[in-house]
């Protein structure tokens, strides 16, 4: 609160702004690359899933993807400590780190427990299994935010 009235408020406020600004774009360039990270492990065109066939299974996938991605950039700006600059950088890196960190995850649990993702993008029903999936993502998204912080 201090460096607000020695800055001057208005000055203090456009920078917040700025920042709020800056975070907010490189956090949607994040949330988009992770929608697509999902969608290149996932058999078919996840949006085309999602839309078209409103397939829920999918739906969650993306959505805990997302929600692991926003974990990341959350904490990566709480552990900025007011220096932007560096703070989007460590954000994108972070961000991009639980990106592939959330994937290899999501692979290997697949692949132990042998849940086939082709299968469960063409069945209508909630499945047990992608909820699993789904959970890896956001736990790995959350172990992710707490590293950096």
């Amino acid at each position: 609160m201090y460096m607000a009235f020695s800055q001057g408020f208005g000055t203090a406020l456009g920078k917040g702004a700025g920042a709020i600004a800056a975070y907010t774009a490189l956090g949607l360039v994040l949330l988009i690359i992770g929608f697509f990270a999902v969608d290149l492990a996932t058999p078919g065109r996840l949006t085309a899933i999602i839309r078209t066939n409103r397939n829920g299974n999918a739906t969650l996938l993306a959505v805990c993807g997302m929600v692991g991605v926003g974990l990341v950039v959350a904490s990566s700006i709480f552990a900025s400590g007011g220096k932007l600059l560096e703070g989007l950088i460590a954000t994108l890196v972070w961000g991009l780190v639980g990106i592939v960190a959330q994937q290899i995850a999501t692979m290997i649990v697949r692949y132990l427990l042998s849940i086939d993702v082709a299968g469960l993008m063409a069945k209508e029903k909630l499945e047990p299994s992608a909820i699993l999936l789904g959970a890896t993502q956001v736990t790995v998204g959350l172990i992710t935010a707490v590293a950096v912080i």
